[in-house]
């Protein structure tokens, strides 16, 4: 792990900030944060309409001091944000995208 950034600091605030811009109606959107199993969730849930909304659109994971990212539902992705955030290209793992591709990406494969 990089010891100049705190990742778990990191991505809360990242998912903070997701949190606060995406609020809206009936649907709340919840930040989750397992410590114990170092595992982050930004949660939507409420009522749309007559549509009832349970999604967690991001999840990051803490794995062998990499930030792995299981899902990613945002336009621009999470990755951006973790790299403004300071995090290196190599300690992003994109773990929602299939083993074998992942070498071919700009971030790392493990």
């Amino acid at each position: 792990m990089d010891t100049r950034l705190d990742y778990p600091q990191v991505i809360k605030q990242v998912l903070l900030d997701y949190a606060n811009y995406y609020t809206q109606g009936g649907v709340k959107v919840k930040t989750l944060f397992d410590e114990a199993q170092q595992s982050y969730l930004l949660l939507s849930m409420g009522w749309s309409g007559d549509k009832y909304i349970h999604h967690a659109p991001i999840h990051l994971e803490l794995i062998a001091d990499k930030i792995w990212i299981q899902a990613d539902d945002t336009e621009e992705g999470v990755a951006t944000d973790l790299l403004e955030a300071g995090v290196p290209k190599e300690q992003i793992v994109l773990g929602f995208k299939p083993p074998e591709i992942r070498p071919y990406t700009e971030f790392a494969a493990t």
